[in-house]
């Protein structure tokens, strides 16, 4: 308490005005202090009574050429403690409050209305503060910079805020906002940045935002907003990004965009818009980057893209979209990097009237997504000549024929996935040269011939190998096994024969459970492609960036032999399925130290023995089939299987006893019951035998005093019995 008795003799004590104000600010500061938890005196340590006359100089301090206080700047000062201390009416020359990366908690005082001198306000990353926003906030008209980041406030957005009309940034981002957006928002006409992204607010985006003529920057995104798009944002005609993505906005998008001749950003991705995209879009001859995805929007004018000249992303995934390719593409400009129009109905090929290739003009082109469409045709030859060409996805299209033959690949190419269409023909050769692939998903086509031994050493990268579904024969080459980086092995479906490959030595991104960094591009949301592959029954989604998921899946060949003891050394496999095929013999005593195993099938072949005790180890298996094969003995018990209680995952196997099927005769262990049987067998023949013996005796001693009852029957009997003398 001494400091505090110091604090009140120097205010007493204070003649000159300057002297006093400064005082004052040193007193509140350390009465605040004094507040906080012990952590404090290592950050503000120079912070004392004793050294008030030298205010200017503490730490995150800075002052005006008078000596007041002007700057208070705590930014990672790393403070715990809340602001109910801290007297702001002391402060009347401070102009900027930086109180980021700190511990704070409790709420923000409505004092804080009293900074009437203030210009910027930032409290970010502290997510321990609540509350709601004080109205006191409209007291702060000459503020210009107000960031409230990160926070865990909560409430609405009071109606005070557009006294604030000297604001020209307005960061309310990731502070649970809710209710709606007030209309006294659009008197905010000098503000030039708006983002109150990631948020809980509802109702529509109101009219008058249109008002805000000087706004740049409006971030919406990942709120509930609903209603129409307001019209008045064509007023905006400094307008350069918009983003109003992960919402409930809907219906057609009247709006102009004729007036917006700086717009190069406009992201409305996952709202529920609808009927044909407006062609103004690109009027103003500014656009790069255009996200669309996941609405309703049912077609595309041909003259939309005329614009374009500066496009470089577009996004239409997962629209109704009804259109041939040709109105959707040959506007492009020459410098377009993403083209995405998957899950849509786009039909056509990718040729011109003229037969030219739509993709050979477009060599800045880095990510080409149609997949899920009505596409049909030949693979472009220019195909493999794009420098830029990251990923391509075609799949799930009516695409046909060979895929074109070619003596380079460029290094760019990291993700090729044309699965689920109609080609044909060996593997594709002109694959040795794409050194840098990570995923490749030749899935659902007619390719035959072998797989080709040098895959593993002419791709090296390659993370995600899947050829399910085709008619590749022939053996699996042993060197199938030799990619250190693969995570996903799908042969399922084909034709294949022989053994299983039984070195596993290679395969060290199976062998332990990590994270695959796959290609990381600056969007990772837009960028995110994912291949659905087969995982506990249902269809996953793998994403082609980061995922945990390591799996084999060999099921519906014709293999045969032994399933190899090597497979247990993969531990990092969450899972395996080895169905539908005729291989043998015992399931590897081993099998529980995939202790990561989710998923495992074994069903369908022509297994026998028993189910190795080591599987009650499977802490985390959730789907398990071992059905249709000769397994026989006492199912094993463990914490997770007696969860999995349905007789089907064991049925077709006559051998088989215990939970979840019908218990066994003996309730010891299967080997004891064995040997009980056996000495069960050997106590069978002893009475056989002593029955045997009781009754041959018994027809003996009936047919002695059968003859002896005759006539000459002592002599007859000679041949039977020794006669004795008398």
């Amino acid at each position: 308490m001494k400091h505090l008795h110091l604090v009140g003799l120097l205010l007493l004590s204070c003649t000159c005005p300057l002297l006093c104000a400064a005082q004052r600010e040193a007193a509140a500061l350390v009465r605040w202090k004094a507040s906080l938890d012990g952590a404090a005196d290592r950050s503000l340590g120079p912070w004392s009574m004793a050294n008030s006359t030298r205010l200017c100089r503490w730490r995150y301090i800075t002052c005006d050429s008078a000596g007041h206080l002007t700057e208070l700047n705590l930014g990672g000062a790393t403070l715990n403690g809340t602001l109910d201390e801290l007297n702001f009416s002391a402060f009347p020359h401070m102009e900027e409050l930086t109180l980021s990366r700190n511990d704070l908690y409790g709420t923000i005082p409505a004092g804080i209305g009293n900074l009437t001198s203030l210009v910027v306000l930032r409290i970010l990353d502290n997510p321990s503060l609540r509350g709601a926003i004080p109205r006191t906030i409209g007291q702060l008209k000459h503020l210009a910079v107000l960031e409230l980041d990160c926070l865990g406030l909560g409430g609405s957005l009071p109606e005070e805020i557009g006294n604030l009309t000297s604001l020209e940034n307005l960061n309310l981002n990731l502070v649970v906002l809710t209710g709606s957006i007030p209309p006294t928002i659009g008197m905010l006409v000098k503000l030039r940045v708006l983002d109150l992204e990631n948020n809980n607010l509802t109702g529509s985006i109101p009219m008058e935002i249109g008002n805000m003529t000087e706004v740049q920057y409006m971030h919406f995104q990942d709120n509930y907003l609903e209603g129409d798009l307001p019209g008045t944002i064509s007023h905006l005609i400094n307008l350069r990004e918009l983003d109003v993505s992960g919402n409930q906005l809907g219906g057609h998008i009247l709006l102009e965009f004729r007036n917006s001749s700086l717009l190069n950003m406009v992201d409305i991705a996952k709202n529920n818009f609808s009927g044909m995209f407006p062609p103004s879009v690109c009027i103003g001859g500014a656009l790069r980057f255009l996200d669309a995805r996941y609405n309703g929007f049912t077609g595309i004018r041909h003259q939309t893209f005329q614009n374009c000249t500066t496009l470089q992303y577009v996004d239409f995934t997962a629209n109704n979209i009804v259109a041939e390719l040709r109105e959707c593409f040959s506007d492009h400009p020459k410098w377009l990097s993403t083209v995405a129009f998957s899950q849509n109905q786009l039909y056509g090929t990718l040729l011109t009237d003229q037969g030219e290739d739509l993709l050979c003009n477009l060599t800045s082109l880095s990510l080409l997504d149609l997949s899920s469409n009505a596409l049909h045709g030949d693979l472009p030859k220019c195909f493999w000549d794009l420098p830029n060409l990251g990923l391509v996805d075609l799949s799930s299209n009516s695409f046909s024929g060979v895929v074109p033959f070619s003596r380079t690949c460029q290094e760019n190419l990291n993700y090729l996935l044309l699965a689920n269409n109609h080609f044909r023909g060996t593997f594709p050769l002109s694959l040795k040269k794409c050194i840098n692939l990570v995923a490749l998903d030749l899935g659902g086509n007619s390719f035959s011939g072998t797989i080709p031994s040098w895959a593993s050493m002419s791709l090296p990268k390659l993370n995600f190998l899947r050829l399910s579904s085709n008619m590749f024969g022939g053996i699996i080459p042993q060197e199938i096994l030799q990619f250190r980086l693969l995570r996903v092995l799908d042969l399922s479906r084909n034709k294949l024969t022989g053994s299983v490959p039984d070195d596993f030595t290679n395969l060290t991104a199976m062998a332990q459970e990590q994270e695959s960094p796959g290609i990381i591009y600056a969007d990772p949301d837009f960028f995110g492609k994912r291949i659905h592959i087969v995982w506990k029954n249902v269809n996953y989604a793998y994403s082609l960036q980061i995922s945990a998921v390591a799996g084999i899946d060999l099921s519906g060949n014709s293999l045969s032999q032994e399933i190899p003891k090597g497979l247990t050394t993969l531990l990092g496999l969450r899972y395996l399925n080895l169905s539908g095929n005729h291989l043998s013999g015992c399931i590897p005593e081993d099998i529980g130290n995939l202790v990561l195993l989710e998923s495992l099938d074994l069903s369908g072949n022509q297994l026998s023995g028993e189910i190795p005790p080591s599987l009650s180890a499977l802490k985390s298996i959730s789907v398990l089939n071992f059905s249709s094969n000769g397994l026989s003995g006492r199912i094993p018990t463990g914490s997770q299987l007696q969860v999995l209680d349905d007789p089907s995952i064991y049925s077709n196997n006559p051998g088989l006893c215990g939970f979840p099927l019908e218990d066994c005769i003996n309730s010891s262990t299967p080997a004891q019951s064995e040997t009980s049987l056996d000495e069960d067998r050997e106590a069978l023949w002893v009475y056989c035998f002593v029955a045997a013996g009781f009754i041959f005796g018994f027809w003996l001693y009936w047919a002695s005093s059968f003859f002896a009852a005759r006539p000459g029957g002592v002599h007859s009997t000679s041949m039977w019995t020794t006669c004795n003398p008398r």
